[in-house]
């Protein structure tokens, strides 16, 4: 079993990325030749010659739902704070929530909308033994309205303690985006323009489109002291026929099937049955990790990741310990950004 300290390392903190940038492809683009064990410099905007006419772009369409909450205990109005995760049929809620002092079942909390002022109740009704909350919500209305009034931007708390400004409901959204259910970022597609995406296709790089809606599964760090003891979570996923289709053409081709992102490495790699891509919808709790043997994914576009995360792991275990252990600190030597909103990497 691999030890969690194996994949830790120091980042100065002023490397860590707390504003996007004006033009979203002027981001630095780390590209890792596998083959050739190298490591080259360039910016995202410079795609279409980085890839081979041919290849085949995997982008995850997944939306962010305004996620984060904000309110007030309802008997104390001492401040409480929450993340959405899910809700079921019955407006039952599951949420990470934090307050002072600890919270009574059956105890209420008073959201509040984004100009602050009062709106529904949630009701503590359980605390789950993995940390989240089960509340029910006071309300009849569906849930993405709900959270489009009194939800706000979910940044990850590295960037300024989770406080969004202005352009954050724009800029922490990838400009393909289309089906709600994210709670993060798919972070690698935050690159992309429509600009450079036409450049990409004027050059015979088609893309695909999955969906996977990020959860805790993507973001939330290994506690275990060992990786293999670690449990993921399950997220949704699907890749329909004609995307799985496509992808098996590309690589019958010669073409590269280029994941952005490791949502897209997760979602391909589960659909991958039988020698081929297929059609596939479902929760999805495959943890990638050494001896992990890739199937579905040719290259990888990638941000830089956190310390001690399923995601670092999974980079790891695709372009090779040692040389991605080079590639983390020449990023560092060379002043890249890290994390949401930080520069990117294309292993080859």
């Amino acid at each position: 079993m691999t030890d969690l300290q194996a994949y830790d390392y120091e980042l100065p903190p002023e490397l860590i990325a707390q504003h996007p940038l004006a033009h979203r492809a002027d981001a630095r683009l780390m590209v890792v030749r596998r083959a050739q064990e190298s490591i080259e410099h360039f910016h995202v905007r410079d795609l279409p010659e980085l890839l081979a006419a041919g290849d085949c772009l995997v982008l995850n369409d997944s939306r962010v739902i305004p996620a984060r909450l904000i309110g007030y205990r309802t008997a104390t109005r001492g401040r409480w704070e929450g993340l959405f995760l899910e809700a079921d049929s019955n407006n039952v809620w599951k949420v990470l929530a934090k307050t002072r002092g600890r919270m009574s079942l059956d105890e209420s909390v008073t959201l509040q909308d984004r100009q602050g002022r009062d709106d529904l109740q949630l009701v503590l009704l359980q605390r789950l033994d993995t940390g989240e909350w089960l509340m029910r919500a006071n309300t009849e209305q569906d849930v993405l309205e709900v959270l489009d009034r009194v939800g706000r931007v979910p940044l990850p708390h590295y960037i300024r303690g989770g406080e969004a400004l202005l352009g954050d409901e724009t800029r922490y959204q990838t400009v393909f985006a289309r089906r709600a259910g994210s709670i993060a970022a798919p972070t690698a597609g935050l690159h992309f323009t429509d600009e450079l995406l036409r450049r990409l296709s004027a050059r015979a790089v088609s893309v695909a489109t999955i969906t996977l809606h990020v959860g805790l599964a993507t973001f939330r760090p290994i506690t275990a002291e060992a990786v293999d003891a670690h449990r993921m979570h399950a997220e949704w996923c699907r890749i329909d026929k004609a995307a799985a289709g496509e992808l098996n053409k590309c690589r019958e081709a010669g073409g590269r099937v280029v994941a952005v992102g490791s949502t897209a490495v997760r979602t391909l790699e589960t659909a991958f049955v039988d020698g081929c891509l297929r059609a596939w919808t479902g929760n999805t709790e495959l943890y990638i990790r050494p001896p992990y043997q890739f199937q579905a994914v040719d290259a990888l576009l990638t941000n830089f990741h956190l310390p001690r995360t399923t995601l670092l792991v999974m980079v790891r275990c695709f372009g090779g310990d040692a040389l991605m252990g080079r590639a983390y600190q020449e990023a560092i030597e060379q002043r890249y950004r890290f994390y949401s909103y930080g520069d990117a990497m294309l292993v080859l």
